[in-house]
């Protein structure tokens, strides 16, 4: 199993009851596919009762259906959408055209 593998199959044995998950960047080691699968063991407690509190920078994460999502920033704190969060924008102006960020860390 790779880090991201274990990492997940560590948080589908462990939130197996409802109750307050807090998360901070759980997609530090998680690639694409296994950030769906944390959506589906995050889903899963909540269909059950439970509530999860996330602190991401994953576009994958905040998308999940349901989410009240918060943004922090200059403003302070804020709620949202998915397609108004910063990181969002973020990520599709850079998928769209990376060099338009890569010029300006790359000598």
């Amino acid at each position: 199993m790779s880090h991201g593998e274990s990492f997940l199959d560590v948080l589908r044995t462990r939130f197996d009851s409802p109750g307050l998950y807090c998360l901070d960047e759980p997609e530090a080691a998680l690639s694409f596919s296994s950030s769906l699968g944390l959506i589906s063991v995050l889903d899963r407690v909540v269909r059950e009762g439970g509530q999860v509190l996330c602190a991401t920078h994953s576009p994958v994460l905040a998308a999940m259906p349901g989410a009240t999502i918060l943004e922090v920033g200059e403003w302070g704190l804020r709620r949202t959408t998915w397609a108004e969060l910063e990181l969002v924008q973020h990520w599709r102006r850079y998928l769209d055209d990376p060099q338009r960020y890569l010029r300006h860390v790359l000598d």
